[in-house]
């Protein structure tokens, strides 16, 4: 692994008020591509674009990738840190024994949304806040449901392969080809992820649900044409599609079991770009295998990185990639602006924007209880 441990610069000239700060970024590794375009900000070369600023203020800024195991780079620095900043693509997995190693640690912010890395009750415990980049790349993973749902529907990827094998077989890939216009399309969850969804998909001509734990409203559904499902178990065999937005929790964990895919139609597709640990791993093979399911696409895996043996890789009919969705470049611009932001309030101790907490003064926000 490469450690990009920026040493500390302090000018006492500026922002002298300021504590001094040790601050510990885990990122994915940019590798030869991170020279390639200056807003490639999400990997450890260029740092989420941080590093003169906190330079100039004082503060120690330690960048890696190394994040697993006792003697990874990140175990070094957990005693001494203040703030430990994380991403959703390659996530440092905050456990309560880390936590409690912690010992100067004021702040868990996560560079992206989605903050199930951490053990927020340990957090919460620990008197230690966390808060993540909301909405910073909600329109980044709702294009990309859209394209998965698409890219199953029609059955695209082995046309594709057929192409890079020399190969022209029209009827091997048309057999199983369907439009998107007229099909069922139900989102679990209806945040703002989902909410971005149903608005794109409206311009397909499809019937629209959504499952949630509350109505988005009469002018939303007027918007949309989408229809709320108080029940779960009801909404599912009425889909041809499901698309999974629902935060990964005690609750949601696992919760797309071998139960509920039973109850999913014949032939349905899933998309997940929500967290893997959602899904019952081997369900979702199995109902594959037995052609209950048609297609299952996502870019979200647990653990992750995925190993090599997952049998998500080599399972059939599936669209699945690394954990991308969120971290396109605009969705990189976002969420490093945010980091910024969240980091210049933390350090004159301002509150952040109400959304962007996880855990504030012992509380879990609502997502997460």
């Amino acid at each position: 692994m490469i450690n990009h441990s920026i040493s500390p610069i302090r000018f006492q000239e500026k922002d002298s008020d300021e504590a001094s700060k040790k601050i510990v970024a885990v990122l994915y590794e940019g590798k030869k591509y991170a020279s390639l375009n200056p807003k490639f900000l999400g990997c450890t070369e260029n740092a989420l674009g941080i590093r003169e600023w906190l330079q100039s203020k004082g503060h120690e800024y330690v960048v890696t990738a190394d994040k697993e195991g006792p003697n990874c780079e990140l175990e070094r620095h957990i005693p001494d840190m203040h703030v430990l900043i994380s991403t959703p693509f390659h996530p440092a997995y905050m456990s309560e024994e880390r936590i409690k190693k912690a010992k100067n640690l004021k702040l868990l912010l996560t560079a992206g949304v989605g903050s199930d890395h951490i053990d927020l009750k340990a957090a919460a415990a620990a008197g230690i806040t966390v808060a993540e980049i909301t909405a910073s790349n909600v329109v980044s993973v709702a294009e990309d449901e859209l394209m998965r749902i698409l890219v199953l529907l029609r059955n695209f990827l082995p046309g594709y392969r057929q192409i890079c094998n020399g190969e022209w077989d029209v009827a091997a890939q048309c057999y199983r080809a369907y439009d998107l216009e007229g099909k069922t399309v139900g989102t679990v969850g209806c945040g703002r992820i989902g909410r971005e969804l149903l608005k794109r998909l409206k311009a397909f001509n499809c019937n629209l649900l959504y499952h949630d734990r509350f109505s988005m409203g009469e002018k939303f559904e007027k918007e949309t044409g989408a229809k709320w499902e108080e029940n779960l178990q009801e909404m599912l065999p009425k889909c041809d599609v499901i698309v999974i937005n629902v935060p990964l929790t005690e609750k949601t964990k696992c919760m797309m079991n071998k139960e509920l895919l039973r109850k999913l139609k014949k032939g349905a597709v899933i998309v997940n770009n929500a967290r893997g640990a959602i899904m019952d791993r081997d369900a979702v093979v199995e109902a594959l295998e037995s052609g209950h399911l048609a297609g299952y696409g996502g870019d979200v895996w647990y653990p992750q990185p995925a190993p090599k043996d997952h049998p998500w890789r080599s399972m059939a009919y599936h669209a699945m990639t690394p954990h991308v969705s969120g971290t396109t470049i605009d969705g990189q611009v976002r969420y490093s602006a945010g980091v910024k932001v969240v980091l210049d309030k933390f350090f004159r101790g301002e509150s952040f924007p109400e959304e962007y907490y996880i855990v504030k003064e012992g509380k879990l926000a609502s997502q997460y209880l």
